[in-house]
């Protein structure tokens, strides 16, 4: 579903004149449909650069990104954006709440960009604010609410299209370990559901939940094969 071949990035430290520093070595991954991959390691390692280019976010400075049988990198801006709105779903880090709508509407903002949501989308915002627990908050706006509210709620948006492809970058960060394991849970039900779910994260339990386990070290993205 989602091949990345020879994918490398680099990147002029302005301080330093033309040095180069390499994020993100060449490297060739591929995940299908069901699957659940995560990918660990230090801060500072390359995971973020590596997956904003899986997601069509930063492009590398050589080889190629296929969806399906699509390389994203020759789309324009506009198809790009089409597709990343209509395929994936990306859970950046940080607070990514917009404060002029309340939680439902934030939830809903990814329907909203090429037309009308439905009866049907309201409906499933429903259902992804009662499985993360903010169901009661609906109508509170971002400067009400929890970092951990406010990341669970991000979540729910990205999820709002039933992407194919979700991409999550430290997604429970915020949360506490009740609502990280609801939040791997749904990853892993999202997965066999036929989704195919990437994430990057700190958490040491994260693995008993993935059918892949992928290790970045200095660029370098290895998997465990144990």
């Amino acid at each position: 579903m989602l091949r990345a071949e020879k994918i490398s990035k680099e990147f002029i430290r302005e301080m330093r004149g033309t040095n180069r520093f390499t994020a993100v070595s060449e490297t060739d991954f591929n995940i299908s449909g069901g699957e659940l991959a995560v990918i660990t390691g230090r801060s500072g390692s390359g995971k973020s650069t590596f997956l904003n280019m899986l997601a069509g976010l930063l492009t590398p400075t050589g080889g190629k990104v296929f969806f399906e049988d699509t390389d994203i990198y020759s789309l324009s801006d506009r198809e790009l954006s089409r597709l990343r709105n209509q395929k994936t779903g990306f859970i950046p880090q940080g607070q990514t709440a917009i404060h002029s709508l309340n939680v439902i509407e934030n939830i809903l903002l990814p329907c909203s960009l090429y037309g009308e949501y439905n009866e049907a989308d309201v409906k499933y915002a429903y259902e992804l604010m009662e499985r993360l627990d903010i169901l009661n908050l609906e109508n509170v706006f971002p400067k009400e609410l929890s970092g951990g509210e406010i990341r669970r709620m991000s979540i729910a948006r990205a999820l709002i299209k039933k992407p194919v492809i979700i991409l999550a970058d430290e997604p429970t960060g915020d949360l506490d370990d009740g609502n990280t394991r609801t939040v791997f849970e749904f990853f892993r039900d999202i997965s066999k559901n036929g989704s195919a779910v990437i994430i990057v994260t700190h958490e040491t339990d994260s693995e008993k939940y993935a059918d892949r386990v992928l290790r970045m070290n200095g660029g370098v993205l290895s998997e465990n094969k144990e």
